[in-house]
């Protein structure tokens, strides 16, 4: 008797269920929507009691999938969907048609240099090489769309790296762009495992000059650090002007509704390059509290 006879496997695979579930018979009871496998019946998954498994299975098939393709940590970038490459700044202005229009891409114009800088920082990050078990880290990982996203995934793409796309379905279409690798590219319903899925393996963020989204994921990820739901990661904010301009950080603890030790959370970088050095120290000394405390 072989070890291997016992071992098999005695159900049928779900898969061959499937397929052999398509061919059934043409009857009155096989065409009732009640005969439909439950995992093949997409009008029952959808239905308003099947959300806590939606929830589930919106949560399992990216970890599943990154797990996979030995993805152990990412560096997540936050930032506009608005910002124009540096190609596409001039002809933003020039397309404007009124003097507040002319303002507003004015404005979005002079932050293109961002686009210029969040490609820099991908692609220093995208060449981190991987551990000794092949597993990757700071696998670089955006919303997936336009602008800062897609200058992201673009750097890492530049050296040859996979890179991450978590997209959101929205009213209005928003497509992956050209730049995240197909097989890690990912569309949410939920919101709120998107963002799950942005901090699970994130070990370091950057944060791009943004709207509601960006001022909504950066906000999160600051009190989920301020009130120990997760460990302190690298967050680098671009764009000091900005942000000081948009946030009056100082007045929060002013108003005493922050600590000012929870400004030490931010550390404010303009380049690539500064945004990297103090990911490095941040590791850095992390290493030696780790073998300082041994």
């Amino acid at each position: 008797m072989s070890k291997k006879h016992i071992g098999e496997r005695i159900f049928r695979p779900a898969r061959q269920e499937a397929h052999d579930a398509k061919v059934a018979l043409d009857k009155p009871q096989t065409q009732s929507a009640s005969y439909h496998l439950a995992f093949q019946d997409a009008e029952f998954l959808l239905r308003e009691d099947l959300r806590p498994v939606r929830f589930q299975l919106e949560l399992m098939k990216p970890e599943l999938f990154l797990d996979e393709a030995k993805i152990s940590s990412t560096f997540v970038f936050y930032g506009s969907a608005r910002i124009p490459s540096p190609e596409k700044a001039q002809p933003l202005i020039d397309a404007a048609r009124s003097d507040r229009d002319r303002r507003i891409a004015d404005n979005l114009a002079k932050k293109a240099r961002y686009y210029d800088e969040a490609r820099k920082l991908a692609r220093i990050a995208a060449q981190f090489p991987t551990d000794t078990t092949g597993n990757h880290n700071f696998v670089v990982c955006s919303g997936g769309g336009p602008s800062i996203m897609e200058a992201a995934n673009r750097g890492a793409a530049d050296v040859g790296a996979r890179t991450i796309g978590l997209n959101i379905v929205l009213p209005h279409e928003q497509a992956p762009n050209d730049y995240v690798t197909p097989e890690l590219s990912f569309q949410f319903h939920y919101f709120a495992l998107r963002k799950m899925h942005f901090l699970l393996r994130a070990r370091a963020l950057a944060v791009f000059p943004g709207g509601f989204g960006t001022f909504d994921e950066f906000f999160e990820l600051l009190t989920l650090i301020q009130t120990g739901k997760i460990k302190p990661i690298p967050i680098l904010l671009f764009g000091r002007d900005f942000w000081n301009r948009v946030v009056d950080f100082e007045a929060l603890v002013e108003e005493g509704v922050i600590a000012p030790s929870d400004l030490n959370l931010i550390t404010w970088v303009e380049t690539a390059e500064e945004g990297w050095a103090a990911v490095e120290a941040f590791y850095d000394d992390a290493e030696q509290a780790h073998i300082s405390s041994r």
